[in-house]
């Protein structure tokens, strides 16, 4: 089972050259290397330089690179695309924001094809406007090289008025929607960020409640955000030693040729094995990064 931990995307603005540095050494899974929201206006040709000569120079390791580009109905998008495919190494993704239908999706890999950005570059958008939310299932599907998507709860807050609360009821049904739709085409969905950087318990009740609706990890807007995220979207040892207990019993059932399978007093089915299996898959790349 070939699985990438995404535990933590870490937004990382493309203008801040000491960020970019930074980045190198901080133990997020993958990097948002920014173009659009974190970046000034007259700081947008200073982001797309930086972003591709740090890439260039390399040294992120295991970490996913990513570059969010800005829409490609902004005066800067076209220039974006055109910038990443003037680069000499191409990052791993492409963050496409503001998409509102499968036809932008459409529209954004046409950019990508035309400007040159090899296939190997992976799509993914945000979902982070109402129209998105409401044409999701459609969106998810769009198109092959569309492989994820990030939550962009603050535009969302902007665009409908829905308030960011602890247990962020008023986002449910948009984080749930992403996430069955992301689940139906064999998308990786991240959960949005967490605003407040001072508050740790909120920090973890958001993400322990982000790993418990679906996703597969939280963007994150600071470095002192990624340990918890890195702990919460990883099976714990309790989780781990179970799955191995799952496998095993289920595989021991079988041979002596039980048609009912009870493990530790719960029944196993197929579906609970191949959830096991998932789980030991991505402990075990998790473990491969070191």
């Amino acid at each position: 089972m070939d699985i990438r931990p995404r535990r933590s995307l870490l937004y990382m603005p493309g203008s801040n050259a000491r960020a970019l540095e930074k980045a190198r050494s901080l133990p997020a899974d993958g990097l948002i290397l920014d173009m659009e929201d974190s970046v000034a206006p007259d700081a947008k040709q200073t982001a797309r330089e930086q972003i591709g000569a740090a890439i260039g120079e390399g040294g992120y390791g295991h970490r996913e690179l990513m570059v969010r580009v800005n829409a490609l109905a902004t005066q800067w998008g076209g220039d974006d695309i055109a910038a990443v495919a003037s680069w000499q190494q191409a990052p791993d993704a492409l963050l496409i924001p503001k998409i509102d239908t499968a036809e932008d999706v459409r529209e954004a890999v046409a950019a990508c094809d035309a400007a040159g950005i090899p296939g190997t570059v992976a799509i993914w958008i945000m979902t982070e406007t109402p129209a998105c939310i409401l044409n999701i299932a459609s969106v998810a599907a769009a198109h092959p090289r569309l492989r994820g998507m990030v939550m962009g709860t603050s535009d969302l807050s902007k665009d409908t008025r829905v308030r960011h609360t602890r247990d962020r009821l008023g986002f449910i049904t948009a984080l749930n929607l992403c996430v069955y739709a992301a689940r139906a085409n064999g998308l990786d969905i991240i959960d949005g960020v967490q605003l407040d950087l001072e508050d740790e318990e909120l920090l973890r009740y958001s993400c322990e409640q982000g790993r418990d609706l679906g996703f597969d990890g939280k963007s994150l807007i600071h470095p002192k955000q990624v340990a918890a995220a890195n702990e919460v979207f990883a099976p714990s040892e309790a989780e781990i030693t179970a799955a191995r207990e799952i496998i095993a019993g289920f595989e021991a059932a079988k041979a002596e040729g039980k048609g009912v399978v009870v493990v530790n007093g719960r029944l196993v089915e197929n579906l609970h094995v191949e959830e096991a299996g998932r789980q030991l898959a991505l402990a075990e790349a998790i473990a491969a990064l070191g």
